[in-house]
């Protein structure tokens, strides 16, 4: 996984109100629980749909074809809570997202699991 903290993403300025320190902390926890990797990474691009969070296919994910996907928006503990649950089920190429966050894709939406 790969979370954007670059210009936009991880900005109080930006999205006042969300505790973006608390949803790294988050991801790094369930990481370090469930065997998945988070790194951050500087502007990823979509800044008018920030924070950016990349949810990469676990190894079975990529042999079944799963690709990343980026989801954006996730500035609230329920975006970080299934992006944590999609993860933990496998993530893109083995589990199905959770409907709701599949709202919150930016760019072309991956196949179905």
């Amino acid at each position: 996984m790969v979370v954007c903290r670059g210009c936009c993403c991880g900005d109080a300025r930006k999205n006042p109100g969300t505790d973006h320190a608390g949803q790294l902390d988050r991801l790094r926890s369930a990481a370090a629980e469930h065997g998945f990797r988070v790194r951050t990474s500087d502007c990823l691009g979509p800044c008018d749909q920030a924070n950016v969070v990349v949810v990469q296919p676990s190894p079975a994910g990529r042999r079944a074809g799963g690709r990343p996907v980026w989801v954006g928006f996730a500035t609230d503990d329920d975006s970080t809570e299934e992006v944590v649950a999609w993860a933990v089920a496998g993530g893109p190429g083995v589990a199905p997202p959770p409907v709701t966050l599949e709202l919150q894709f930016v760019g072309p939406r991956p196949p179905r699991a």
